[in-house]
C-alpha cells in the first residue's frame, strides 16, 4: 500500500465515522422534537426526578450514608445521560463541519492519482 492509498483509506474512515456521528445527532435532535420523549425524559428526568432526588437528600429519615449513596449516584446518573446527550450533539457538529473539508482531501489525493 503507497502513501497515497494509507491517506484515502484514512480520509473514508474518516467520512464514514463523521457520517455515523451525524445520523447520532440527527436521531437526537428528532427524540428532542418528539414531545413525548420530552414529556418523559426531559421534564421528567433531568428536571423533576432531579429536583425529587434533592429534595430527598434533605429529607432527615434519608441521612444514612448507603441512602445519600443511592440518591447521590441518582443524581449524578441524571448528570452523566444528559453530558452524554450534549457529547453526542457536539460531535455531530463538529463532525458536520469535518466532512466536508475530508471530502475534499479525498478528492484531491483521488485526482493526484490520475
Amino acid at each position: 500500500m503507497n502513501e497515497s492509498d494509507a491517506q484515502l483509506e484514512a480520509v473514508e474512515l474518516s467520512i464514514e465515522n463523521a457520517k455515523r456521528n451525524i445520523t447520532r445527532m440527527d436521531t437526537l435532535q428528532k427524540l428532542t422534537n418528539n414531545k413525548e420523549f420530552n414529556t418523559i425524559v426531559v421534564e421528567g428526568y433531568f428536571k423533576d426526578e432531579a429536583s425529587r432526588l434533592v429534595l430527598l437528600k434533605a429529607d432527615p429519615s434519608l441521612q444514612g450514608d448507603v441512602e445519600q449513596k443511592s440518591i447521590k449516584n441518582q443524581i449524578n446518573a441524571i448528570g452523566y445521560v444528559r453530558q452524554y446527550f450534549n457529547t453526542v450533539m457536539q460531535i455531530g457538529i463538529m463532525s458536520s463541519k469535518a466532512i466536508n473539508d475530508d471530502e475534499e482531501t479525498r478528492e484531491s489525493i483521488l485526482a493526484g492519482e490520475k
